[in-house]
């Protein structure tokens, strides 16, 4: 007999996402992906000035806000055809490179880890065997006994205390659990250490940026940060030098311990490169630009069709057609007027039409995004499954590395075909963060190179004509493919829309009925103990949607709902 389990909210994405699932049989049989706050922006930004909106932007969200920014200010600048000063664009790129690296570090140790580790089994190891696992695998001058004897003495001391915090609400002993206490207490360990290096990669967010959450030195047509090597206000070769020394410093952590642990936990979890396949088009998108036209880029990128890396095609630049005409959004199963079939971001309309939850109605504030009429994947695994279909050499690498690494723990050979799945997101992930880092030293080269050669401007003044213009912007966000489109006419905002990676990952159904990636990700995954549903959200914490801090079950023959706190 079926249940309906309700996941409510999904958190660490703006708004609330809820997630609806029918189990029968211990697994997943339908499923239902559920945007439960209106965002509202694009009404907000209506009438201003195409110079302010990357302000109001970034407050779409408190976790990505840097990506809102950048992918505002591109938008403007496309309509405009303006172009960024060499300067800027390093700037820029090492903002977003800094900050995907720091995301990537928080969502795989302190959001997602906790799905596959057992804190409570941690406290069982023994220090010097999880030493000696731990420099099996790397040879991370922290994984010793003495580093693992004091975090184990810190988790206890979480549990004494009776303040767990994050670690309180676990489903520990959960039979889905498959560690054995010693790599628990390695990857408890690396959480705790994961906190100081996510810390200084956002060091230089904040540094550039001026703060972080929410930047402060972007601008149409630049960044304002003036760059003189004598001025103490500016950014001088001291700021420089430290930025340096920040990046170098997280590198080792990188590939010492987190790609060390991804491979090591996905050899543990093996099956579940069987579990969370879904919709397998995959869109991404080129970025960190190398001139001052956005034709040149260091990431390159594209569209995958039907999961075959044989069938890519590249979107080459900030102008390209291919990808401008490709995008639509439907809100048949939205809560918004509508009725004229799918549109076209530039025509986007937002005028939100609440009619409470329809299974085969409106259910979801989130539009439901095609890409030339095809549902799309976009994230980490699209971006590093784009950029190894490119020839990107480290990509390539980088995942020969990872796969090679989970080959070697289990004695047999594990394709790129394995990527398309719940652990292969996570693979994904990781070798998308060593590849930024790698490019954001490259890029930190690239700035002083050019500052060397008497180059120090990082801004042009942007010109509005009169009559309409239109534009787009995009950026390989943490969480994927992100563009904004804007339509200016006399130099103000007549319409903006932006279409987010939880757009395109989370959206209902579209107008053909065809299920989102959220949703298609879902079938078919176990479910072992229907009130504890930690499967479903390991799948669903793979996308990185974030914490689920409740899960509502109900029963639809008696009707009886139960509720249960879940990491």
């Amino acid at each position: 007999m079926a249940q309906r389990v309700v996941v409510d909210p999904v958190t660490r994405i703006e708004g609330h996402l809820r997630v609806d699932c029918e189990v029968d049989g211990g697994k997943v049989t339908n499923a239902w992906a559920s945007g439960q706050m209106w965002r509202g922006i694009e009404l907000i930004l209506q009438g201003k000035d195409p110079r302010d909106a990357w302000v109001f932007a970034q407050r779409i969200c408190g976790v990505c806000t840097t990506v809102h920014a950048i992918t505002s200010v591109r938008a403007v600048e496309n309509a405009l055809k303006l172009e960024v000063p060499l300067n800027a664009q390093y700037i820029r790129n090492m903002i977003q490179g800094a900050h995907n690296v720091h995301d990537h570090i928080v969502h795989f140790y302190h959001l997602s880890a906790l799905d596959f580790v057992d804190i409570v089994s941690a406290l069982k190891a023994d220090p010097a065997a999880t030493a000696k696992l731990a420099q099996s695998i790397s040879g991370w001058p922290k994984n010793s006994t003495q580093e693992f004897a004091t975090a184990q003495k810190k988790l206890q001391a979480f549990i004494n205390s009776g303040q767990l915090g994050i670690f309180g609400s676990g489903y520990w002993g959960h039979p889905a659990m498959k560690l054995t206490p010693e790599a628990n207490l390695m990857a408890a360990s690396h959480y705790l250490q994961a906190l100081d290096y996510q810390r200084r990669m956002n060091k230089v967010v904040a540094i550039l940026g001026s703060k972080t959450p929410h930047i402060q030195n972007m601008a149409v047509g630049g960044v304002t940060n003036p760059i003189n090597m004598d001025s103490q206000s500016t950014l001088t070769l001291e700021k420089l030098m430290y930025i340096k020394q920040l990046i170098d410093e997280v590198g080792d952590f990188i590939t010492q311990v987190y790609i060390p642990d991804v491979a090591a936990i996905g050899a543990f979890y093996a099956d579940w490169t069987q579990y969370g396949r879904g919709v397998v088009n995959y869109l991404s998108i080129p970025d960190m630009p190398l001139d001052t036209k956005g034709t040149t880029f260091a990431l390159p990128a594209g569209y995958i069709d039907g999961g075959d890396l044989t069938k890519f095609t590249p979107i080459k630049d900030f102008h390209d057609p291919y990808f401008e005409k490709g995008v639509k959004e439907s809100v048949k199963h939205s809560w918004y007027q509508g009725g004229k079939g799918p549109l076209h971001p530039y025509d986007g309309e937002t005028i939100p039409n609440f009619t409470d939850w329809q299974d085969d109605g409106k259910y979801s504030w989130i539009k439901s995004p095609t890409f030339y009429d095809k549902r799309a994947q976009v994230g980490p695994l699209a971006n590093v499954l784009g950029m190894y279909a490119s020839g990107h050499q480290r990509t390539q690498f980088w995942v020969n590395a990872v796969l090679d690494a989970v080959s070697g723990h289990l004695g047999s050979k594990v394709g790129v075909d394995a990527l398309h799945s719940t652990i292969g997101r996570h693979a994904a992930r990781a070798v998308r963060c060593v590849v930024l880092h790698e490019e954001l030293q490259n890029q930190w080269t690239l700035l002083m190179e050019n500052i060397a050669k008497g180059d120090t401007k990082t801004f042009n003044k942007p010109v509005f004509p009169k009559g309409e213009i239109r534009g787009f912007g995009f950026h390989e966000a943490p969480r994927g493919m992100l563009s904004h489109w804007v339509v200016i006419e006399n130099g103000k905002i007549k319409n903006y829309q932006a279409v987010v990676p939880t757009t395109w990952n989370a959206g209902p159904r579209d107008e053909d009925g065809n299920i989102s990636a959220y949703e298609a990700a879902l079938i078919d995954n176990p479910v072992a103990v229907a009130d504890q549903p930690l499967e479903i959200i390991r799948t669903l914490h793979s996308f990185d949607p974030c914490l689920a801090c409740a899960v509502h079950l109900t029963d639809t023959e008696t009707k009886s709902h139960y509720q249960v706190k879940v990491v």
